[in-house]
């Protein structure tokens, strides 16, 4: 059934024993140098590539916590003078966060700690994953360990995004299938079941895991019992997927209800709503696949073992084992989702391609195990050499995004946030810009209202703001303060901070 069979003198390595003698020690030492390497950080305000999405996840959060707790009406600050809400994912790590602030007051640090949590149980849950569909502790030590060095993930894991969550939902949920191959307990098929949906629901991409059970159990169960005929087999192979399937119910639901609601979404629509050239997307597609997935999703230092996981997989005749099928159409649908999404990931959204690190794990983790059961000296000792280094190699690609004098927007709405909250009361509707991303500038002067780019403020819009109930205009723009169509409405500079300054606005 499993995928890896055990090597009968592969212990022969330093890494091999170190893992088999000391399995505890290996997992309390993951969570202890993750943790080492990001406490410098937990206590810093939202930072670094992709601010905008973690900003938009935060007020998120907020909003939940300061205005209504119900977990259906998710809102943004980018309101105007309406309610705000916004429906996407569900918002489920938003609102248990929120519900922590509610206990233990509205920190940032709580919800770096709380994202650092799940991150860990996503590194555990890839232990267990592959050691279900393996039956082998050091290989699945081997991919807890490098799943906590992808630089990506590392990156993320103590940032406001719900791919980490729906990754650990996802990862566990493959998991308890796996599991459930070995000794047939329905419940455990259920719980995977239901962890899948929390991911679906979580994030809609992470649906693609169904894909692993449900070949399985048409490959298995199902299509040789119709051939055979035997009504009852045919009737268990059924009972098995109604189990595992039947909560998706409430992530069809979920989406079936919001994403009509998604206006403009690129996401929906993908390549179908492409406006870049193909020789455009051809680059996206050549630098993800040159840079980004060996040096973010995989790390360079384990690029060795990710390519032998290609060369074990056809040397060991993987292609034969039950479970390589299914884990092969989920590889199929993952690529499809990439090609579907290639025009909206671009060169910058790896956050996007976390489906892909179960496969990507169980590549690198299969291919680490049989180089360093290798009699070979050199692979061996180059796969010792590269198993240590991934944590360096992690640092190095990812210390400077937590930079903050470089935190990849006006670097005084970071440095002066606390100036600009309290310049106007704190329940003032404001106009506030520039920002492209239409979530950063709201989060950190901490007010609801509008936002602008490219100094792309005109006259008649702001005249429908300000009797719409907008009363300051934030600007970081001494150009747009200048123009004499937007000079009439500036009343009062009430404060100025670095490039920011606020302005009382003319009814």
């Amino acid at each position: 059934m499993f995928l890896v069979l055990p090597i009968g003198n592969a212990m022969n390595s330093l890494v091999h024993r170190f893992l088999s003698r000391k399995k505890n020690m290996v997992i309390c030492s993951i969570a202890i140098i993750s943790l080492l390497m990001h406490f410098p950080h937990f206590s810093k305000d939202l930072l670094g590539i992709h601010a905008w999405r973690q900003t938009q996840t935060q007020t998120t959060i907020n909003c939940f916590y300061e205005e209504d707790m119900n977990i259906l009406n998710s809102r943004k600050y980018e309101r105007g003078s309406g309610e705000g809400i916004q429906r996407m994912e569900f918002p489920l790590i938003q609102w248990i966060i929120a519900l922590f602030y509610k206990v233990l007051g509205s920190h940032i640090i709580i919800t770096r700690i709380t994202m650092f949590i799940i991150s860990l149980f996503s590194v555990y849950g890839i232990y267990r994953l592959l050691n279900a569909l393996s039956g082998n502790e050091v290989l699945a030590l081997i991919g807890a360990w490098a799943l906590n060095f992808s630089p990506s993930f590392y990156y993320y894991t103590i940032n406001p995004l719900p791919d980490n969550i729906a990754l650990c939902f996802g990862v566990w949920g493959l998991s308890y299938f796996f599991i459930w191959i070995k000794n047939k307990k329905n419940s455990l098929l259920f719980i995977s079941g239901m962890l899948l949906s929390l991911a679906t629901l979580c994030k809609l991409p992470f649906v693609l895991f169904y894909s692993v059970p449900g070949v399985y159990l048409l490959m298995v169960f199902i299509w040789p019992a119709l051939k055979s005929g035997v009504k009852s087999d045919v009737m268990r192979g059924i009972k098995y997927l109604l189990i595992q399937s039947c909560i998706i119910v409430f992530p069809v639901a979920w989406y079936v209800w919001v994403i009509p609601q998604w206006e403009g979404n690129g996401v929906v629509s993908g390549v179908f709503d492409n406006r870049e050239s193909f020789e455009v997307l051809w680059a996206y597609l050549t630098f993800n696949l040159t840079s980004t997935l060996p040096e973010l999703l995989v790390n360079y230092g384990a690029v060795l073992f990710f390519l032998a996981g290609f060369y074990f997989t056809i040397r060991m005749k993987l292609y034969k084992k039950d479970l390589f099928l299914p884990l092969l159409s989920c590889c199929i649908l993952l690529v499809i989702y990439y090609l579907f999404e290639m025009n909206m990931i671009a060169r910058t959204h790896d956050y996007y391609l976390f489906p892909f690190y179960p496969v990507i794990m169980i590549l690198i983790s299969y291919g680490a195990y049989h180089l360093l059961s290798s009699e070979n000296k050199f692979f061996k000792n180059l796969s010792v050499l590269c198993f240590f280094i991934l944590p360096v190699t992690a640092y190095i690609r990812m210390h400077n995004r937590w930079n903050e004098e470089t935190p990849g927007f006006n670097k005084d709405l970071l440095t002066y946030k606390t100036e600009l909250r309290a310049a106007v009361p704190e329940d003032a509707l404001c106009v506030a810009g520039n920002d492209g991303s239409h979530f950063i500038f709201l989060y950190y002067i901490h007010k609801k209202g509008w936002v602008y780019n490219y100094d792309e403020l005109r006259a008649d819009s702001l005249t429908k703001m300000i009797s719409e109930g907008a009363e300051y205009l934030y600007s970081d723009s001494r150009d747009l303060e200048k123009r004499e169509d937007i000079k009439p409405f500036l009343a009062k500079m009430v404060n100025e901070s670095g490039t920011v300054r606020v302005f009382r606005l003319k009814k």
